[in-house]
């Protein structure tokens, strides 16, 4: 996850590409006061994405094209991936979105280890 007045982090793997979602198309929890201290990885923030629906549809989209990309580089011997979600401030639409992303492959693709990164909130860990 990121923020996009950062700018779009770097493929640490140098074959550059992979995904790159904006995650600005859905309502933003910092915009209210009572989450703007939080991140997507908060129960409130999480409770406030999932209301909607609108983050489901979003990322049930962005599924498909990651599952059709991990698939395809599995069968042709690929190692590296990168898949980025951005938003404003790169605290909770963003956050949300890879944490849920990288649970998804996880699950999906248990011979895949996966490397999260929330950039902006310092927080890294391989699944």
């Amino acid at each position: 996850s990121f923020s996009f007045k950062k700018g779009i982090p770097e493929d640490p793997s140098g074959n550059g590409g992979g995904y790159v979602f904006d995650c600005r198309v859905m309502d933003n929890p910092g915009r209210y006061e009572e989450y703007r201290s939080l991140t997507g990885l908060d129960r409130e923030v999480i409770e406030f994405l999932e209301a909607k629906g609108e983050i489901d549809c979003f990322l049930d989209s962005c599924h498909s094209l990651v599952d059709a990309a991990v698939g395809n580089y599995l069968n042709r011997g690929f190692h590296s991936l990168m898949v980025s979600y951005g938003c404003t401030g790169g605290q909770h639409r963003s956050v949300y979105s890879a944490q849920h992303t990288a649970e998804h492959i996880k699950e999906r693709f248990p011979q895949v280890r996966v490397l999260l990164c929330h950039r902006e909130q310092g927080i890294e860990e391989t699944l």
